[in-house]
C-alpha cells in the first residue's frame, strides 16, 4: 500500500516487476482511481500483481461498476471517510456498506480506515472477509520509541489481541 509518486517514479514496469522478485501479491495505490489505471495497473497485471481497488462510503451503484472493472486480490473498503487514523468505523455503516459490495462481487472485502481496537476488528470480522488496522500499529510503535522501548513487544501484542478477537468473532460467524 502507497502512493504513485514512488511507484511511477521507479517507472511502472520496472516497479511492478521489482514487487514480483520481492513477493508481492497485490498492490493498493491509493491515489491512483480507476479512471487512471493506465498509469500502474497494466504492468501491474502483467507482472501478476494484483491492483486491489478501494471503495468508499461515497462509492454509489453507479460508480462501483467501474471501480471493480480491473481490479483483482480483494476489494479494500475504507470505512470512513478522511483521513486515516483521525475517526472510528461504525459497525452499522459497515454492515449495509459489505453487503451492498457483496451484491456487486464476489472478490473478498477488506474492511480498514477506522479499525483501532481489538472489539472494533472482531465487530468488521463478522461481517467482511479481511480486517486492516494500520494507524494504531504505528501509534504502538510511537509509543513505545517515545518510551525508550523496543516496540516489538508491544507490536506483538496488540497484534495477537486483533488476532484473538477476529477469531472469536469468526467463531461466532460459522456457529
Amino acid at each position: 500500500m502507497g502512493y504513485a509518486n514512488p511507484m511511477l517514479r521507479h517507472g511502472a514496469e520496472a516497479f511492478a516487476r521489482d514487487a514480483a522478485a520481492a513477493g508481492v501479491d497485490g498492490v493498493i495505490c491509493v491515489d491512483i482511481p480507476f479512471e487512471e489505471d493506465d498509469a500502474l495497473g497494466p504492468a501491474l497485471r502483467d507482472a501478476g500483481i494484483a491492483p486491489i481497488r478501494l471503495a468508499t462510503p461515497t462509492t454509489d451503484a453507479v460508480r462501483l461498476p467501474a471501480v471493480l472493472e480491473g481490479a483483482a486480490g480483494f476489494l479494500y473498503y475504507v470505512a470512513v471517510a478522511g483521513i486515516t487514523g483521525t475517526q472510528q468505523a461504525e459497525t452499522g455503516s459497515i454492515e449495509a456498506a459489505v453487503k451492498r459490495l457483496r451484491s456487486a462481487t464476489d472478490m473478498p472485502i477488506a474492511v480498514g480506515f477506522g479499525v483501532r481496537t481489538p472489539a472494533q476488528a472482531a465487530s468488521v470480522a463478522r461481517v467482511a472477509d479481511g480486517v486492516v488496522v494500520g494507524s494504531a500499529i504505528v501509534e504502538t510503535v510511537e509509543k513505545a520509541h517515545a518510551a525508550g522501548e523496543d516496540p516489538a513487544p508491544a507490536v506483538r501484542a496488540f497484534i495477537a489481541s486483533l488476532t484473538g478477537a477476529v477469531v472469536d468473532a469468526r467463531k461466532g460467524v460459522d456457529a
